[in-house]
């Protein structure tokens, strides 16, 4: 494994942190701010909105600037939000350093999957985009039940001073690690706009969208749930959240060469799954033991999702996968956003603490549905894969009859 990679997963641990430290937060804060829970789920939203805005804007500002250097330009900014969240004198002020530290995030992991696609032989460009993902994984069994523990002995507001630390090690890291990879002379903005266009790219979206709004529903609320639904101690709440995390990095583990043998396939059964687990969770929360197996559960199929959800967006964007790869985690953050939203909603209605999972079972059926729609409209059969290296123009000249073999069919299963 490239030791680039390891300075990719490191990034993504810090981005990992802060995404997801605030659902172990949300009582915390919303105590020390004066709210309810469900309005402090909003903090969730922020960081949202600030991944769906920051991902198109910084992406196409810069679209010539060297990977490298936007790299390290996106994680310092990264590290500025999480500041201004730790030192925010109110609720409002924390709404705005949540969106200004998601505002990074998506670029971030559009050039960082399109790197980490350079860094590696083809045929396995699937498994270092989960190589990155792991860092985002490993945060949610260390990072964010270290950092809930911390907020709940220290203040919240010392969580978000360690993970700003965390920021800087990371650049640090990508200084060390990461070569020199130019901007390909093909990529402009122009192009990498008309790439959003392409009918698998958007329709990749949406099911992201759909689907993994469906994981959020729950893990937004997942705290609470802990201690009101489940009932377990406040103590409780760290195990339950490393629980998660530890299903996250299973599936993130499986996603790699699983979306390198056969993409679809592995997004539709994740998606599949994803839908049966939610419709049991409700069932299976108030049994503590099986409350904590449906959780890792949880994590495990719904991050399935992630990379062949990435690979297929940057497949079907082709000459220019960074602005598609980085709208995918717009799409994922309007999931975020609006699976929160959607939780919330169906707590405040008085349906009960696990009713969000009810509400993220419809959100995955429909997540399935554009997915198989998707495919079904799909025609292209030619190899799917990632355009994301500067390599030479091949030799058109035809090989003796002795030296031609058949072309492959496609890995991906796309």
């Amino acid at each position: 494994m490239p030791l680039a990679l390891l300075a990719l997963a490191v990034s993504a641990f810090g981005i990992g942190t802060t995404e997801f430290v605030m659902m172990g937060l949300l009582p915390d804060v919303a105590d020390d701010l004066g709210t309810s829970v469900p309005t402090a789920g909003y903090l969730v939203s922020a960081y949202a909105i600030g991944v769906v805005l920051g991902a198109p804007l910084l992406t196409a500002l810069g679209s010539r600037v060297p990977r490298k250097r936007m790299l390290l330009l996106l994680m310092a900014l990264f590290t500025v939000g999480n500041l201004a969240s730790a030192f925010a004198p109110g609720f409002g002020w924390l709404i705005a350093g949540r969106i200004l530290a998601g505002l990074p995030h998506g670029a971030f992991f559009g050039v960082g999957a399109v790197v980490a696609a350079r860094l590696v032989a083809d045929g396995r460009q699937a498994r270092a985009v989960a190589t990155m993902f792991l860092g985002l994984t490993v945060a949610n069994i260390v990072g964010v039940p270290a950092a809930t523990l911390l907020g709940q002995h220290l203040g919240w507001r010392a969580t978000f001073l360690v993970v700003a630390l965390i920021g800087l090690g990371a650049m640090a890291a990508l200084a060390r690690l990461v070569p020199q990879i130019p901007v390909e002379a093909h990529q402009d903005v122009r192009r990498e706009l008309r790439a959003l266009g392409n009918r698998q790219v958007l329709l990749g979206l949406l099911t992201a969208v759909f689907g993994f709004a469906g994981v959020f529903a729950v893990y937004s609320y997942l705290s609470a749930m802990t201690t009101e639904a489940m009932g377990f101690g406040e103590s409780s709440v760290t195990l339950v959240l490393a629980l998660f995390g530890i299903g996250m990095t299973l599936g993130a583990l499986a996603a790699g060469p699983l979306t390198d043998r056969a993409l679809r396939p592995t997004l539709y059964g994740s998606l599949g799954a994803l839908a049966v687990v939610l419709v049991v969770f409700p069932f299976a929360a108030h049994v503590q033991w099986a409350a904590l197996v449906m959780v890792v559960l949880l994590g495990g199929v719904g991050f399935m999702t992630t990379t062949p959800l990435q690979m297929l967006v940057m497949n079907k964007a082709k000459d220019a996968p960074t602005l598609a790869s980085a709208s995918n985690h717009s799409a994922f953050n309007l999931a975020n956003a609006g699976g929160a939203w959607l939780g919330g909603m169906a707590i405040a209605a008085g349906w009960g603490w696990t009713s969000p999972a009810l509400v993220g079972a419809v959100l995955a059926v429909a997540g399935l549905a554009v997915a198989v729609t998707a495919g079904t409209l799909d025609r292209d059969r030619s190899p799917s894969r990632v355009v994301a290296r500067a390599t030479p123009t091949p030799d058109r000249t035809p090989a003796p009859p002795e030296q031609r073999r058949p072309a492959p069919s496609s890995p991906s299963g796309d």
